[in-house]
């Protein structure tokens, strides 16, 4: 309430009251309608602007905002421990599994490749936490797609794993007569005389001397191809298909004890030592094919016997004596 005034009248020798003027009431009516005005304009700046006039609604969204975040922080350490355990994975696949069963490894660019083309996360952008959310959200799936193609890779090495059994059963890794059973090691892979002609030539397969009859083994998993003479000089003899690249032959046998087609077992009695075909004695001529060319028996007899006696046989097969076919 504004403060009354008077002055002295001289002539009425009284007090009279001190009436404003209607143009300054009128400015001070004006200045209070302006006040009230950016009292208010301030007040729902505040209001709307600032944490101090905040809604139970407002405190509830911005602790579950809060949450969330927190939320995805500890979904992004779950994923960085998922990603050093995937990429331990993905070094043994690659150094120790796919070397040992053959294998290419699966290369880095095709384990992390993204997804190109098309933007998967554009609704997931505009937002106040896009990037934590879209980052998160993209690393999900990169994972997701590293963790299908390592399963792919497990899944192919356990059934390399199943073949390589097959493989290991399948080369003839032990000799075809027993060591028991042999009078001596007589000739093996290399150049020997021929025992008809006496000339030098190249000996292809090692020669067991045994006694007619004597028990002629499998040497590994396969088929009977042949159980005949049809090839000249070797007599009656048989050929076995390993797979894999491998085959055998048995020559010079005096009878058989399998027929082509049938499927036989490393240690299987096969047929009998002999002296049919080119032969100056009874013993048994074997060769391995290793993808069609003949290689050295000598190196695939680690399933029979010791490393003493393989050096024994080592000594006999290396000498270049005559050989008795």
């Amino acid at each position: 309430m504004s403060k009354v005034k008077y002055y002295y009248d001289s002539e009425n020798l009284a007090y009279k009251r001190i009436l404003p003027k209607k143009r300054k009431k009128f400015a001070y009516v004006m200045l209070f309608l302006l006040s009230s005005a950016l009292f208010g304009f301030l007040s729902f700046f505040l209001l709307v602007n600032t944490s101090y006039f905040e809604t139970p609604k407002d405190k509830i969204q911005a602790r579950e905002i809060e949450a969330l975040k927190l939320n995805y922080t500890v979904l992004n350490k779950k994923l960085d421990l998922m990603d050093d355990v995937l990429e331990a994975i993905e070094n043994r696949d690659n150094n120790i599994y796919r070397i040992y069963f053959n294998a290419t490894p699966i290369s880095e660019e095709e384990r992390k490749a993204g997804f190109g083309g098309v933007n998967r996360y554009k609704d997931l952008q505009g937002f106040n936490n896009s990037e934590l959310i879209e980052n998160t959200t993209r690393r999900v799936d990169v994972l997701t797609k590293e963790l299908v193609i390592q399963s792919k890779s497990l899944d192919e090495i356990v059934a390399l794993a199943k073949q390589k059994e097959k493989l290991l059963a399948a080369i003839p890794a032990i000799q075809p007569v027993k060591n028991e059973d042999l009078k001596q090691m007589a000739s093996g892979f290399g150049y020997r005389s021929d025992p008809f002609t006496k000339i030098r030539k190249f000996h292809y397969g090692m020669d067991f001397t045994a006694r007619t009859g004597t028990p002629i083994y499998a040497t590994g998993d396969g088929v009977v191809m042949k159980a005949d003479a049809s090839l000249s000089g070797y007599g009656n003899h048989i050929e076995i298909n390993h797979g894999y690249g491998y085959k055998t032959l048995y020559a010079h046998l005096s009878k058989y004890k399998c027929k082509p087609g049938q499927r036989v077992k490393r240690g299987d009695i096969i047929g009998y030592v002999g002296s049919t075909g080119r032969s100056q004695a009874p013993h048994l001529h074997y060769e391995v094919f290793k993808n069609g060319e003949r290689v050295n028996p000598l190196n695939f007899y680690y399933g029979s016997i010791s490393a003493k006696e393989y050096i024994e046989i080592a000594k006999l097969a290396n000498q270049e004596n005559q050989s008795l076919d």
